[in-house]
């Protein structure tokens, strides 16, 4: 599932080109995982055509979204105390209305409008498009709640406006929910069930990114590799498919190399992957196509066989570590990074051990690390004690991150002496003087400016390194230009 949470980019309010005739002013923010920040660019297009411009000044809005997380507690306890922020404002401006969107909404939504009363407005994943219809009925003065779980919504009609403010890199859904039961995980709750996005309505979105002069696209869904289009409908429903839909259905790795084809001189990449679901023709066709990014993100949550069956991980750690093999044979100049979680229910000495001698293993290029949090209305939440202690959590989390940090190191320098292809993203933070942007393998490299421009492709030789960003100098444009 795609739960990478980008520190850096907790909190962000999306602000828009505004439009001349719209007369009211929305400030959203975004918290959570890349498919949030998504979501958050499709409800500001339903929004901008409903009358709304975005303004980043809480305090100006006429109405304020918030999209929510559920994955960690930290990440809910954020958003308590934005809602208190936005409540202390409301005081000032009665006018003003709340709402909350996401997977947040959908677990508590009787708690937020109910008992708590902080918001006006509680909407889900899937119900986005009632938006205009529910804020009429905040503005008769009724509480206004949508979190219907759909088996069809995509949003593939939607016309999604753009978060990355740079025109460079742009996220493009091609999947919704999630049918894998980790009894860690909440999504498949408030998600719903996994079902995939018309192709030619992704190959239309990519058309028209591409004509605006977007360089790289990453499709995205919290498992992208079992995205399977047979005319509509849930994944799951696939088996009652009539022999037709059977036959010309589209599955990952043919929509991958729909895009690759189409768009050869536009990156590709996408997550998240499943370790159960990235089969070898995945591979193949990244081996194939020079603009598909050699990166894959793998979670693998435990590297112990007892814990992984523990959370419904249906692979184990012989599974994983042979696809990794695979990975290595195939695409040999691939990145690989993990998601990882520390003190599962029951977790011993011996499983937190096998989960650092599987790092080992892999030897991972980067990684998303976590203790784990109970999530209430997962099966973890409801059948299994959280029973392992809060400093022994702490203790083995910063074990993992201190060997993910050597690994981090080891793969970096495998990079100096190199020279690697990087799309131009931005100005480096450190310096005015040097651009910064990612290689194929999704690592940070930065270079002096010179001649070069955000959007370019720039060969760059990587000189020196740290444990996550390379050093180099520009040696001239790529072939990608």
């Amino acid at each position: 599932m795609e739960k990478i949470i980008e520190e850096s980019k907790q909190g962000e309010s999306l602000v828009l080109e505004n439009k001349p005739e719209n007369t009211k002013k929305l400030f959203i923010e975004s918290y959570g995982c890349a498919m949030n920040f998504s979501d958050s660019e499709v409800v500001a297009s339903i929004l901008s055509d409903g009358g709304y411009n975005t303004t980043s000044v809480l305090e100006e809005a006429d109405l304020v979204l918030v999209n929510t997380c559920s994955i960690r507690d930290k990440a809910e306890q954020t958003i308590r105390k934005r809602l208190e922020k936005y409540n202390a404002v409301k005081r000032t401006n009665p006018k003003m209305k709340v709402g909350v969107l996401g997977c947040m909404a959908e677990r508590l939504k009787s708690q937020f409008l109910e008992e708590e009363k902080i918001v006006d407005l509680v909407v889900g994943p899937d119900a986005y498009k009632d938006l205009p219809n529910l804020l009429a009925e905040v503005e008769e003065g009724r509480d206004a709640i949508n979190v219907i779980l759909s088996k069809e919504e995509t949003y593939g009609d939607i016309s999604p406006v753009r978060l990355m403010s740079n025109g460079i890199t742009a996220l493009v859904s091609i999947t919704r929910g999630c049918d894998n039961m980790c009894t860690f995980c909440v999504v498949p709750f408030t998600r719903g069930r996994e079902r995939s996005r018309e192709p030619q309505s992704i190959m239309t979105e990519i058309q028209d990114l591409w004509s605006k002069g977007f360089k790289e696209i990453t499709l995205l869904g919290q498992n992208v590799d079992s995205y399977l289009w047979y005319g509509g409908g849930l994944k799951k429903d696939f088996v009652n498919a009539s022999e037709m839909q059977k036959a010309t259905a589209v599955d990952f790795d043919q929509l991958l190399e729909m895009v690759a084809v189409g768009f050869p001189k536009m990156r590709i990449r996408f997550s998240t992957s499943n370790p159960q679901d990235m089969h070898e023709s995945i591979l193949h066709v990244m081996a194939k196509y020079p603009n598909i990014c050699k990166h894959i993100h793998l979670p693998v949550q435990s590297g112990s066989n007892r814990i992984l069956k523990e959370m419904n991980r249906l692979h184990s750690r012989e599974e994983y570590m042979a696809l990794i093999d695979k990975i290595r044979a195939i695409v040999p100049d691939a990145s690989i990074s993990q998601d990882m979680i520390a003190g599962f229910p029951t977790e011993t000495e011996e499983d937190h051990q096998d989960t650092m001698s599987l790092m080992e293993y892999v030897k991972y290029n980067f990684g998303y690390m976590y203790s784990y949090s109970e999530r209430p209305g997962t099966l973890a939440g409801r059948k299994m004690k959280d029973d392992v202690e809060e400093e022994t959590k702490a203790r083995r989390l910063q074990e993992i991150v201190d060997l993910q940090q050597k690994h981090a190191w080891f793969r970096s320098e495998e990079f100096v002496g190199k020279t690697v292809e990087v799309l131009v993203e931005k100005v480096s933070k450190k310096s005015t003087e040097e651009f910064s942007g990612r290689n194929s393998q999704s690592i940070t490299v930065v270079f002096p400016k010179e001649n070069y421009k955000i959007g370019d492709f720039v060969n760059v030789k990587i000189t020196s390194c740290t444990s996550g960003t390379l050093k180099g100098e520009a040696v001239e444009y790529s072939e990608m230009n």
